[in-house]
């Protein structure tokens, strides 16, 4: 029997490669959901390519399917979180609405950068976002960021004309606009093909300008 002093480097030990492969199934995950799509992924799947010989070691580490798509969500919302955070916080007394927008859109894409080459998780949210059996997952994520919840109010404030009906409209617009524009380039990159902006940044300067277009777009009054 192991004494009490050998006892606890060995718990560590397990501790410790259990976070190893916790990560490593939390980044499989996230690579397979955005290349093949979340249903089309199963956890056999997911342990099998991360190299777990314990085909249970998914649920094991993460429960049921959407509890590791609320992981991998996590994971990366966080640091985007704190990003939009310093942003709002930066802004001087009267922000417009470019600022407002690039508060919303250069946190996702300042992450994207900063993870290097290559990423998934623009993809991997691009697939969350249109699945209905998943979606709820990023709104319920979303709906939980106190600095969001500042740009929409700050972006709403710039544009108190539109109807509201407009207003959600192109709001459902803006979200497709930001999460598919991020998406698409991140394919191209890992595809090796040519993108129209050669940065993250630029890429970003790119999604404002047309979120700006969209947003003072005028509202026609007939059908």
């Amino acid at each position: 029997m192991a004494s009490a002093q050998e006892a606890g480097p060995r718990r560590r030990v397990r501790m410790e490669r259990g976070d190893a492969s916790r990560q490593v199934i939390l980044a499989t995950a996230e690579r397979l959901f955005a290349e093949r799509g979340i249903g089309a992924v199963s956890h056999r799947h997911i342990s099998e390519a991360a190299g777990q010989r314990n085909s249970a070691a998914v649920g094991y580490h993460f429960g049921v399917k959407a509890d590791l798509v609320r992981a991998v969500i996590r994971t990366h919302s966080e640091p985007i979180e704190r990003r939009r955070g310093e942003m709002v916080d930066g802004l001087g007394a009267a922000p417009g609405l470019r600022d407002w927008v690039a508060c919303l859109v250069r946190p996702s894409t300042d992450h994207l950068a900063e993870l290097g080459d290559p990423t998934w998780f623009a993809r991997f949210r691009a697939q969350v976002v249109t699945d209905p059996a998943f979606r709820e997952l990023a709104m319920e994520d979303s709906a939980g960021s106190t600095a969001l919840r500042r740009v929409v109010e700050g972006l709403r404030s710039c544009v108190p004309d539109l109807p509201p009906a407009v207003y959600e409209e192109r709001r459902a617009m803006e979200v497709q606009l930001l999460v598919h524009g991020c998406a698409d380039r991140e394919r191209a990159l890992a595809e090796g093909r040519p993108t129209p902006r050669a940065t993250w940044h630029e890429a970003a300067t790119g999604i404002v300008d047309a979120l700006l277009g969209l947003w003072l777009a005028p509202v026609s009054t007939e059908g």
